[in-house]
């Protein structure tokens, strides 16, 4: 694993809090780190990873507000710049993602194309 001082991704404070709380749950594996990455798929090409997971040998490391997170390597160039939020509207609830490297993105949000 490789240990950076940059930051890839930032959060809004939003997303810090909400991050943190579920980090705060009785069931909650500390041994965990979330996750920010891509996948294939999604009606875009590509789909955001958010969520709790344990290291891996090819991960980058990098801290947010005493929130350690890990990404696998070859996704930066995909995120490097996201702005990652939370929103908690009537019309939308949940994690949302400013991409500077998407060149479209779905109605929901949740997938994008470079």
């Amino acid at each position: 694993m490789i240990v950076t001082e940059s930051k890839p991704v930032t959060m809004t404070e939003g997303a810090i809090r909400q991050i943190k709380k579920l980090m705060e749950q009785e069931n909650f594996d500390s041994t965990q780190k979330l996750r920010v990455g891509v996948k294939g798929g999604g009606c875009s090409g590509m789909s955001y990873i958010l969520g709790f997971d344990h290291p891996a040998e090819k991960d980058k490391s990098f801290e947010i507000e005493g929130i350690s997170c890990i990404m696998n390597a070859a996704h930066e160039m995909y995120v490097y710049g996201m702005e990652v939020d939370w929103q908690d509207g009537l019309n939308n609830r949940g994690f949302t993602f400013k991409n500077p490297n998407a060149s479209t993105t779905c109605g929901c949000g949740t997938s994008f194309a470079v």
